[in-house]
């Protein structure tokens, strides 16, 4: 995906983990690194570290933003800051 698509097109993050064996993550953008006991990817809201063990990607689709990894999934970890909320509209209003 090139960058003038990534600026266009928002996909809305999301993470989903089903009894520590399988994790769904949308609106990811790229894949970092991976190996069975880390995966690393990148979102809107930051860099996304998954530690586990046996871990393995078992749907990978950048265009769509996807992601499934299987195996022992021990942390899901942020780093990197998340972009800063726009205030809402009233509160903009009653300042």
């Amino acid at each position: 995906m090139n960058e003038g698509n990534a600026a266009a097109v928002k996909i809305p993050h999301s993470v989903v983990l089903e009894d520590r064996r399988r994790l769904t993550v949308s609106g990811i953008s790229d894949v970092d690194s991976f190996d069975e006991q880390t995966i690393v990817v990148f979102t809107p809201l930051g860099e996304l570290t998954v530690k586990g063990a046996d871990l393995h990607i078992s749907r990978l689709d950048l265009e769509m933003g996807e992601l499934a990894v299987e195996g022992d999934i021990a942390t899901l970890a942020y780093a990197g800051q998340a972009p800063e909320k726009q205030p809402s509209f009233f509160s903009r209003v009653f300042r």
